[in-house]
């Protein structure tokens, strides 16, 4: 099978278990404590575009903090569900100049990562290539992050440029 096929089958699988677990765990990052975050200290610069990129540093403690505050503010049951299950992702990823701040992260389900997660590396590998602009490459992810069901399209699109 193809990768956009395999996506559409996990969306697929994923909105019939998130039927399940809808008010266990977020399916999108929450703008009002997610609104994704840039870069701030560059520990180099990347691509044609010279973007700022962070390396990877959220500690044990943000991690559990963001866990807390998404179940607390929310009402989710992150804290009583299986931890391993569970990723604090970069909204904004790292590789595409996403920064390290508590205002990037969020605890993502594997559902749900495993299906925006192809997405990131065929993003940033068009801006490697210089054929995505950064703007252009947020405004991708943030949209497939909050409509899992555009991501398979979105991929397709992504790896046609």
């Amino acid at each position: 099978m193809n990768k956009p096929l395999i996506l559409l089958v996990l969306v697929l699988v994923f909105q019939f278990s998130s039927i399940l677990y809808a008010d266990q765990f977020p399916l999108e990052p929450k703008s009002q404590t997610t609104p994704g975050e840039l870069c701030a200290h560059a520990d180099a610069y990347r691509y044609p575009e010279h973007i700022k990129y962070c390396n990877r540093d959220v500690d044990s403690k943000l991690k559990h903090e963001i866990i807390q505050t998404y179940d607390r503010q929310f009402g989710y049951s992150i804290e009583k569900m299986d931890r391993n299950k569970f990723k604090i992702d970069h909204y904004i990823p790292l590789c595409a100049g996403g920064g390290n701040d508590v205002t990037n992260l969020w605890p993502q389900h594997e559902s749900v990562y495993s299906i925006t997660d192809p997405l990131e590396p065929a993003i940033c590998g068009k801006m490697a290539e210089g054929k995505l602009k950064q703007a252009d490459a947020i405004e991708i992810i943030k949209h497939g992050k909050n409509n899992l069901k555009d991501v398979p399209a979105l991929l397709k699109q992504v790896l046609a440029m």
